[in-house]
């Protein structure tokens, strides 16, 4: 009996608790954080590597706790001083009830910076698109004007003048790079958070509503469309004229580039998210499974799997004649293509979901723990690392 009542005196506690819960989220006391943490890959030019900073929210109950700041971040590569931070500032939110005060929207960025010249270009979880001066840091445009699209989750690509991006409203919106001038868009039947890849005059690109496109980069009308049995997130490869992506549906697709046609499928555990790798006719491809596989470009026929033991979120690279690739739980491994073993480069033991670059025989790793490192690809040294929150 004693026991009972224990349990009803818990249970009334965590009812209670659930309620200033609910009435503190409803009059806007922002104490207990939800907003989306972003945390975008490195991209590498002229020495620099650009990337967007992990937000890490303050947690509790009060209404105080501090809106960490998006930001756009330039490091030296050479030995990972900071050269400059640009500021990202997003929407102001009204202030709720208890004297809980205004605050800033944070703007978390996910994708890859673009560098095209003397600007980088970042698209925020915000629905805009900042453009950056490379050397200073300084705000060239924004897009749109006033107001703001729906989430932009995936990356951006700059060609032909122009800079092309997808949103969670189901379009693909194409600016002119130099202005942030509209010039076209292509609206799809769901979410895109995935990055599109630009071929010759055609972009390619998924979406949530389960298909893949083949767009005309110029005139953003439609070429072709595949059906997949699920969301495609993941960013496309375009390789020997084919097309290489993989889906929620747990298949990895080769593609006709010209046409759409389907070359072959391949089948595995869980879910593709990542970008593969092509090299000497086999393609490389992470899986939410663990497992890294390699096929053969023409066929499909699985050459052989890597057994990582972790899910495999963020892009690899090619560097030389071997791939690099990061687990979630930050084991980096390299592969060589020659022989087809893998052995562990390094283990970080922080989080990585961000997309991989590198540079001269150096890959560089941003973690959700905040810190970028710059690893020897030869060695596996670290040869320095850098807070960046």
């Amino acid at each position: 009996m004693r026991i009972r009542n224990k349990a009803l005196t818990v249970g009334k506690l965590s009812l209670l608790v659930i309620l200033l819960l609910v009435v503190l989220t409803a009059f806007g006391c922002i104490g207990i954080r939800t907003s989306p943490e972003g945390g975008s890959g490195g991209t590498i030019a002229d020495g620099t590597i650009f990337l967007c900073p992990v937000l890490k929210q303050a947690g509790g109950f009060g209404c105080s706790a501090p809106v960490v700041e998006g930001a756009l971040v330039a490091v030296d590569v050479s030995d990972g001083s900071r050269l400059w931070e640009a500021a990202l500032e997003g929407e102001v939110a009204a202030g709720g009830g208890f004297g809980c005060a205004a605050s800033a929207t944070p703007v978390a960025i996910y994708g890859s910076p673009v560098v095209v010249g003397e600007l980088v270009y970042v698209g925020g979880y915000n629905g805009k698109i900042y453009a950056i001066n490379a050397s200073s840091g300084v705000l060239r445009w924004v897009y749109p004007r006033q107001g703001s699209l729906q989430p932009i989750v995936g990356g951006m690509v700059a060609a032909l003048d122009s800079l092309y991006f997808g949103s969670a409203d189901g379009v693909v919106y194409a600016l002119d790079a130099e202005t942030g001038d509209w010039q076209w868009e292509f609206a799809t039947g769901g979410k895109i958070w995935a990055t599109p890849t630009i071929n010759g005059e055609t972009l390619y690109i998924g979406s949530f509503d389960h298909s893949f496109y083949a767009i005309d980069a110029v005139t953003g009308q439609l070429e072709w469309e595949f059906e997949t049995g699920g969301a495609i997130g993941s960013t496309p490869l375009v390789y020997n004229d084919t097309v290489y992506i993989g889906s929620f549906d747990r298949n990895f697709y080769a593609l006709d580039a010209a046409d759409g046609s389907l070359q072959w499928e391949f089948e595995a555990e869980k879910w593709f998210w990542t970008r593969a790798v092509a090299y000497n006719g086999t393609v490389y491809v992470g899986c939410f499974d663990g497992n890294v596989y390699a096929l053969d470009a023409e066929s499909g026929e699985e050459i052989t799997r890597f057994e990582l033991g972790s899910p495999v979120y963020s892009w690899p690279v090619l560097v030389d004649s071997r791939i690099i690739v990061a687990t979630e739980e930050g084991e980096i491994y390299v592969i060589d293509t020659a022989d087809n073993q893998a052995e562990l480069l390094a283990d970080l033991e922080e989080t990585v979901y961000a997309p991989l670059c590198a540079s001269e025989g150096i890959i560089y790793i941003y973690s959700q723990g905040q810190n970028l490192y710059a690893i020897n690809v030869e060695s596996g040294a670290r040869l320095w690392s850098l807070p960046i929150n």
